[in-house]
């Protein structure tokens, strides 16, 4: 079967990891076009190198190019500022938008989650990195039993936060938030980001407190087996860094829970840990990886659907 052309918008670390993360492992795609607004940055230099249209006049350049008329996914590994004009520009031309900034115009989409419930979706938004490796937890806690909070804190080496990352601080808490609640399933949620100095630089790390009624704890570990084996699926780097560990609140005052006053029950706590494949980025870097990885997963997962269409009309 022939694969489905698409673009990346971005030429920074995120769209470039994108770019030879398709060009190495995507079964059902085919990158034709990179947009970026430097042009002496390294993404444009090396998609030029490896034989990809490139142009340095942004989502404008991108829709002048011949190759973009074939090209039924788009990539925006951009800001979440920026994805609102490109959005805007890539309407009339109907391709599917997969969306790597915070800007949360479509739906929230984790593919272990809630793929399917999005599939004929036109702009679909990956969330954040800790979305994409938290959420997934959340929502295997939540099938065992209901999740009434939770918390998660996603740190992240401050050397793989790039100007985007760093530009979208408050989008990342806010989007990430909301995704926990309706992805996720918590009724209450917050969301932390940590950007960590150290040096050498460590590996994504998250944490995720839930507090749910009283509830088979056997269950939930069984659950939470099953959801990070999924991920790992198209992240190998994902996994657990302990045990997961229980712990029975009462109803004395020892867990206030924000916005959501004096809780009590099963409060679960997971860490996990995200080394990324060390395509293009650094291996502690995984928050970009486990990004560009649920991006690639979703456009594969939508352009079968598309080629499948394709084949059978023609």
């Amino acid at each position: 079967m022939r694969k489905l052309k698409v673009a990346v918008i971005g030429s920074g670390n995120i769209g470039t990891d994108l770019m030879i993360k398709i060009m190495r492992n995507s079964k059902h795609l085919e990158i034709v076009a990179m947009a970026g607004i430097d042009p002496q940055s390294d993404g444009l230099a090396r998609a030029a190198r490896l034989g990809v249209a490139v142009t340095s006049e942004g989502i404008d350049g991108l829709i002048a190019m011949p190759e973009f008329q074939d090209v039924g996914i788009v990539f925006d590994a951009t800001s979440a500022q920026a994805h609102l004009v490109n959005a805007a520009r890539l309407a009339p031309s109907g391709c599917r938008i997969i969306d790597l900034t915070p800007a949360a115009i479509g739906p929230f989409v984790v593919p272990v989650v809630n793929l399917d419930t999005h599939v004929d979706a036109v702009n679909l938004n990956m969330v954040t990195c800790g979305g994409q490796a938290t959420i997934p937890i959340v929502a295997a806690i939540n099938r065992v039993a209901p999740v009434r909070y939770a918390e998660i804190v996603a740190s992240i080496a401050s050397k793989s936060a790039g100007p985007g990352t760093r530009a979208n601080i408050d989008e990342f808490t806010e989007t990430t938030t909301q995704a926990l609640r309706e992805v996720g399933g918590a009724e209450v949620a917050k969301a932390i980001i940590i950007l960590n100095p150290a040096d050498p630089p460590m590996m994504m790390r998250d944490t995720v407190y839930t507090l749910t009624a009283s509830a088979d704890t056997g269950q939930i570990e069984e659950s939470i087996a099953a959801m990070v084996s999924a991920v790992q699926a198209y992240v190998p780097g994902y996994r657990l860094k302990q045990s997961v560990q229980f712990d029975e609140v009462g109803a004395d005052g020892r867990l206030n829970v924000p916005g959501a006053g004096v809780m009590a029950g099963l409060k679960t706590t997971v860490f996990l840990e995200v080394q990324g494949a060390a395509h293009y980025l650094p291996a502690y870097a995984g928050n970009l990886d486990i990004m560009t990885s649920a991006a690639m997963a979703t456009a594969d997962h939508l352009a079968l659907r598309m080629l499948e269409k394709m084949e059978a009309t023609s």
